[in-house]
């Protein structure tokens, strides 16, 4: 009887390890067999390991991009004077290949401030992709400046950003050149030069330190016309008393010759050089 139990185990035993040398068998005959693809398989299979391949080795690139894009960003604020403080976009509208995007921006300009709002209207074909802006309005404290006011009304009824973005960064450019040189000479000639409207008015007076009365108006203006075009146009406004008018010639080619010097010399150059000529240099 305990002969019979042995028998069983031992037939049992023998059948697990020749189960586990088939098994054997077949698991190494798998490992040997070489596998084949197809070329569509192959393909997917590159274009995977690329995709993977990118995505690990550009990590360490996208910081060096970014720091790339804000330098470049950086540099355009710089050279135009335009910085964005706030900005936000709302879709409104998606229907097919049309899409209407609402947009508010603000900023500055150098000093300016201004404030954006309109909608973008984009509609994409097969080909290319088109867009325009409707409902532009702009906000602008531009009262002093009334020619500025004109324009932005003008830029409003075409929908022009980019006119008004060029066209703001010469003006407000030229208008930060007239502060720095009215600073200049009010620093330099502190008790000769008068700003009556401060460093943001459109003119200067240079009065003469020995002669009661006589002053000189340097008058600065920047216009801009409804076409966007920017001109400054400076001019001489003398103010002699009657006492001292011997040479009235002299005072009526006064405006003629500093507009020929504005040509010759420049700016900064003509304003130093009208300073000297009165003898109001010490």
């Amino acid at each position: 009887m305990e002969s019979n139990i042995y028998q069983v185990y031992e037939d049992e035993i023998h059948s697990l390890e020749e189960e586990i040398e088939m098994l054997t068998q077949k698991f190494e005959n798998n490992i040997q067999e070489p596998t084949f693809y197809s070329d569509e398989e192959i393909q997917i299979s590159i274009k995977s390991h690329q995709g993977e391949s990118k995505q690990r080795e550009s990590s360490p690139d996208l910081k060096a991009e970014l720091d790339y894009l804000e330098s470049d960003l950086s540099f355009l604020m710089k050279l135009t004077g335009i910085w964005f403080t706030d900005y936000s976009k709302k879709t409104v509208e998606k229907t097919g290949n049309k899409i209407i995007q609402k947009y508010r921006l603000s900023g500055n300009c150098y000093s300016l401030p201004f404030q954006l709002e309109f909608q973008l209207l984009e509609i994409q074909n097969k080909k290319s992709v088109s867009a325009v802006v409707t409902d532009l309005s702009i906000i602008m404290e531009s009262g002093e400046y009334s020619d500025l006011s004109k324009f932005v009304s003008s830029a409003e009824e075409r929908g022009n950003l980019l006119l008004f973005f060029r066209s703001l960064s010469s003006f407000a450019e030229w208008c930060e050149h007239r502060k720095c040189t009215f600073k200049h000479f009010k620093a330099k000639y502190p008790d000769i030069v008068r700003l009556p409207e401060g460093l943001s008015g459109d003119y200067m007076v240079i009065r003469s330190p020995e002669l009661s009365g006589f002053e000189l108006m340097i008058v600065w203006k920047i216009y801009v016309d409804e076409h966007g075009r920017v001109t400054p146009v400076l001019d001489l406004l003398p103010r002699i008393p009657m006492q001292a008018l011997e040479d009235k010639g002299a005072v009526e080619n006064g405006p003629k010759c500093f507009r020929n010097m504005l040509l010759l010399l420049g700016i900064e150059a003509s304003i130093e050089s009208l300073i000297k000529s009165v003898g109001m240099e010490k």
